[in-house]
């Protein structure tokens, strides 16, 4: 029997600003941002919107009556938690209407925390392959107003129901995963904005590539050319392309500009749109390879590597399974993308600076447009949602 995921929900904010206008702002050729990066966009979360929202939204997308049903795991893997004690997922469950029967936890490891959760969920479906796993992964990518980090900021979530004979991919039982206690990139406790050690941060993203890459081969008996295409977590798109250059180079592939780009540029479409998305950034690349390949995918073998500053990396693969086209949603998620709000660079400052009252005392958050759920408001240190 396989295991893998059923269905992909997928959520961004529905205000962006370009990355033109903060060029021009900073006084920085835009080159440095659309070439340098690879990157065009990035999605800004407007007051009352977080990680519950941005999750709920794209959970609600894929989940069936008759999957609510079977769900008894909840898994949230974030690193923009909203509270030390309580689980995020738990606000999930109740607006989404999931079972009392639910054991909800959330996961932390940085961009990594979706895989780990993942391989987590699939060990236990294994055990009881009749049930489902909600997966969610949200994000809101931070850095210093007006520092070299402002520019790789963005927002999103997936939602990733997990199941045996999935719809979309199987994921394979073979990876390769390593840990390295390293301080390329942090948010302490006391810090709204990471802190972060860009350079050395792509060199271990790059060094850890390479060796869960050669686990993953040694285990999986599978070289660079048994795998069609490559999805990557994406801190920014260019450093994604260097990346699946050094993975063929040390297999002894020298891909051409076409070659290199029919194996992965389909994956990128999504982030180079919204930025860094942190623990979804990897699944936003898979599905944005799943919508946006026009050629049939059916049986394609895909590579997958997930990366976690601190830090946790995985490589593992997974066969795209006959008919995911038509449990694909593409149209949504491409209009969705294409009718956000152009934000001024004002719009943008403000949306910044907004801060919640840490006080306790009531604050009603002004309304914006957060898709289906919104936060309403504060009160005494309780987070309110509603639907819209």
């Amino acid at each position: 029997m396989k295991f893998g995921i059923d269905a992909i929900g997928f959520y961004s904010s529905r205000y962006y600003l370009d990355l033109a206008t903060l060029a021009t702002r900073r006084g920085i050729d835009v080159d440095k941002f659309c070439v340098g990066l690879g990157q065009k966009k990035m999605a800004v979360p407007p007051p009352g919107e977080d990680i519950i929202t941005l999750a709920t939204n794209a959970a609600q997308e894929i989940l069936h009556e008759h999957d609510r049903e079977k769900i008894e795991l909840v898994l949230f893997a974030t690193e923009s938690g909203i509270d030390h004690s309580k689980a995020a997922g738990i606000y999930i469950q109740q607006l989404l209407n999931l079972p009392a029967r639910c054991r909800v936890l959330e996961l932390k490891q940085a961009c990594y925390a979706a895989t780990g959760g993942m391989q987590l969920a699939l060990a236990w479906l294994r055990q009881y392959p009749e049930k489902k796993v909600l997966l969610l992964a949200a994000d809101i990518a931070r850095y210093g107003f007006n520092t070299s980090g402002e520019s790789s900021q963005g927002a999103g979530a997936v939602a990733l129901l997990l199941s045996a004979s999935p719809r979309l991919v199987a994921i394979e039982s073979e990876s390769g995963f390593y840990t390295e206690d390293v301080m390329d990139f942090w948010r302490p406790n006391y810090r709204d904005e990471a802190l972060v050690d860009g350079k050395y941060s792509c060199e271990l993203y790059l060094k850890v590539l390479g060796e869960t890459w050669k686990q993953y081969r040694a285990l999986s008996h599978l070289a660079f050319k048994d795998h069609d295409y490559f999805c990557y977590h994406v801190p920014v798109p260019r450093l994604v392309e260097k990346a699946h250059r050094r993975l063929a180079k040390l297999n002894g592939h020298e891909l051409s500009d076409e070659a290199a780009c029919q194996q992965m540029d389909s994956a990128l479409v999504y982030s180079r749109e919204i930025g860094n998305c942190y623990t979804a950034a990897l699944y936003v690349s898979l599905l944005s390879l799943l919508e946006n390949q026009m050629h049939d995918l059916t049986g394609s073998f895909i590579g997958l590597y997930s990366y976690g500053s601190g830090c946790v990396g995985e490589y593992f693969g997974a066969e795209v399974i006959p008919g995911y086209d038509h449990v694909l949603r593409r149209e949504r998620a491409q209009q969705d993308l294409a009718l956000r709000h152009n934000l001024s660079y004002e719009e943008y400052e403000n949306f910044y600076n907004f801060k919640l009252p840490i006080d306790g005392s009531f604050f009603a958050l002004p309304q914006y447009d957060t898709g289906k759920f919104r936060l309403k408001a504060i009160d005494k240190h309780k987070r309110i949602y509603e639907k819209t």
